[in-house]
């Protein structure tokens, strides 16, 4: 028979935290199998933990990659890592910004309470690092209501921002350098019902601590616009002049340790199990 004390221990452990939505993709067992979940996704056949809509014309491995090479090294709760590249054909629906986005794929209520959304980014010198001219958009819902920025942003001074941005409606709230190879780990916790949402932040190995406390926010989501991935604006869109370059080479971002969970945050970098 368990003990009354046991049973109670259990249940604390059990109602600690509820993993919602899992994009750690630990059920793939090989890049290809994910890259053929991928090239295979339609709105006729959404297989898989993620929409794959926004990207450019190539095959999904130009775009998206797997791997445990792509992973923070601390997470021991993910076997994989993403790449995720943007590059000169990475435009969807004719539009001029470059963009290679997953969204989260599920039926659970992510877009209601209080609820956690994590991840992990990184950048490397060796592998296609993001160019600061640019406005890059990260990790962002479709009305923009937070959201992480890197590069020149509307305003800057320039000609380059080396940094990492949270904003909050617009309004930066938060700086953090982006070195590569320096993994930043996060969490926004976001209260639907208050209205509000605050940022978790740790880099490398270390367990997430309170870096912004909540700020009021008009916070709505249908439950599938949460962008997992970079969206990069034109020069000219970002207030530059008409006649400085748009084109460079590809840039890599990596995301690791990707969900989202109610109840008690998890802080810890290797999430739940």
């Amino acid at each position: 028979m368990v003990s009354c004390t046991a049973f109670l221990a259990l249940a604390n452990l059990a109602s600690a935290y509820n993993l919602l939505w899992d994009g750690r993709l630990n059920e793939f067992t090989t890049p290809k199998s994910f890259e053929d979940t991928l090239n295979s996704w339609s709105w006729s056949n959404r297989i898989g933990p993620y929409q794959y809509y926004i990207h450019g014309p190539g095959p999904a491995s130009q775009y998206v990659n797997l791997g445990p090479d792509y992973k923070n090294p601390a997470d021991h709760g993910s076997t994989n890592g993403l790449k995720i590249t943007i590059d000169s054909t990475s435009y969807w629906h004719n539009q001029s910004l470059r963009r290679t986005e997953l969204i989260p794929q599920t039926p659970n209520p992510i877009n209601k309470g209080k609820v956690y959304y994590h991840f992990s980014i990184a950048n490397t010198t060796t592998s296609n690092p993001p160019d600061p001219h640019f406005e890059h958009q990260i990790a962002f819902f479709e009305s923009h209501f937070t959201e992480l920025k890197f590069g020149l942003l509307p305003g800057d001074s320039g000609p380059t921002d080396s940094g990492l941005q949270w904003l909050v409606n617009g309004e930066s709230k938060w700086f953090h350098s982006f070195e590569a190879g320096a993994w930043q780990n996060f969490a926004y916790e976001i209260d639907f019902d208050a209205g509000s949402v605050a940022l978790w932040h740790s880099a490398f190995e270390h367990d997430l601590t309170l870096a912004v406390p909540a700020v009021p926010v008009n916070a709505k989501s249908d439950g599938a616009d949460w962008h997992v991935g970079v969206l990069r604006v034109p020069l000219s869109e970002a207030g530059k002049s008409d006649g400085e370059a748009d084109e460079i080479g590809p840039e890599d971002w990596f995301f690791s340790g990707v969900y989202i969970e109610s109840g008690a945050l998890t802080t810890s970098i290797s999430g739940p199990k």
